[in-house]
């Protein structure tokens, strides 16, 4: 999952959480803060405190992500304690999960098993775990699990592209091919090795926060999260 920065927000507030749509689109594009789709349309503020159990919280910068309507649905209204969970604008969330052939996201089994554990929460709580034959399997509207395995396929193609004709022009199609196709962490994860391409990326989108990677894309953990 993109770890994330989304700066300061408006020095104004918001009379109203609609009206910080343009700012959070600006700062983290258009991006599902959770299953990381690339949004078109419906572009919604999450609120990390449901905004019906914590009102005061309903126009908070703070308290703000973006998301798509199915994480949305599935996190719902459920109550919040922040710390049982991971978050990607205040953890390094890239070190929490493996993402896998077929669409597939796992808790990453390297981190401390209480990470584990919090990563495991933020999982179940927005529904990555919803993929067919699991438990609980995804609605017949609930493509996020198909639309991971499809830019899966589509970045692995570029990556055998890229090796039978390495070229700087090619690698700049890439990370242009990887914005617009959202899945951060898939295009992450299927470029391990090499530097300039995974550098290329994240550049690409806009609001991945950069105090989570070293000069040479390692990932490390974030100051004041718990990974």
């Amino acid at each position: 999952m993109r770890p994330v920065d989304k700066g300061a927000g408006a020095a104004a507030g918001y009379a109203s959480y609609g009206d910080a749509i343009g700012d959070l689109v600006q700062a983290l594009g258009r991006y599902c803060s959770y299953c990381e789709r690339r949004l078109e349309t419906h572009v919604a503020v999450e609120h990390v405190q449901p905004k019906s159990l914590v009102p005061a919280l309903a126009v908070t910068w703070a308290n703000f992500l973006l998301a798509c309507g199915n994480c949305n649905s599935c996190k719902g209204d459920s109550p919040i304690h922040l710390p049982d969970y991971l978050w990607p604008d205040v953890d390094n969330t890239l070190r929490a999960f493996r993402y896998k052939v077929g669409g597939l996201i796992d808790v990453d089994q390297s981190i401390p098993l209480p990470l584990q554990a919090l990563a495991s929460a933020l999982h179940a709580l927005v529904g990555l775990d919803r993929v067919p034959g699991a438990a609980v399997p995804p609605t017949a509207a609930d493509l996020r699990w198909n639309r991971r395995r499809e830019v899966w396929d589509k970045a692995k193609r570029a990556s055998l592209r890229l090796q039978t004709a390495d070229s700087i022009g090619l690698r700049e199609q890439i990370a242009e091919t990887a914005q617009e196709s959202g899945m951060f962490s898939i295009w992450w994860e299927v470029f391990a090795g090499d530097v300039d391409m995974r550098q290329r990326i994240r550049h690409a989108f806009n609001g991945t926060s950069t105090a989570c990677f070293d000069m040479n894309e390692d990932l490390q953990a974030r100051v004041g999260g718990q990974l």
